[in-house]
């Protein structure tokens, strides 16, 4: 490809600077692996997501605990729904319990046996010296 313009130099000269450029194109960059695959990497964190998974877990856990002596109404609702949804082992929908906790690094029946125990717990009469600061103790601040 030449091209004539006012600042015509020779069709030589331009040919040569258009074949630096292209050549160019085609030489091989200089990349070290980890520069490869930090092109790939995120730029943030998933801390977002792992977030907003956590803040759905512990509003299951807040929903159990603070309604279990419920015996009507809406918050009853909102116990049984958290107790299905905590005890259930469906893992085929993204927000289950059991997928929650996998995303999480978490183990499911762990935080169960500890729902458990808690709840074994507080349905235990309390002893006089304890009091009631024990009786309320919850997973989920």
């Amino acid at each position: 490809m030449i091209l004539k313009g006012a600042n015509d130099n020779g069709p030589a000269q331009r040919t040569a600077g258009l074949d630096e450029r292209i050549g160019s194109l085609f030489q091989p960059d200089t990349l070290l692996g980890e520069d490869y695959a930090a092109n790939f990497r995120r730029k943030l964190p998933l801390e977002a997501e792992r977030t907003l998974l956590l803040a759905v877990l512990e509003d299951g856990i807040r929903c159990y605990q603070e309604n279990i002596h419920v015996t009507g109404g809406k918050r009853r609702t909102l116990f049984e729904e958290a107790r299905e949804w905590l005890f259930s082992d469906d893992a085929d929908w993204f927000c289950s319990f059991v997928s929650i906790c996998t995303m999480l690094n978490l183990e499911p029946t762990y935080i169960r046996r500890g729902l458990h125990q808690w709840e074994a717990r507080l349905r235990k009469p309390a002893h006089k010296s304890q009091g009631a600061a024990e009786t309320d103790q919850r997973l989920v601040a």
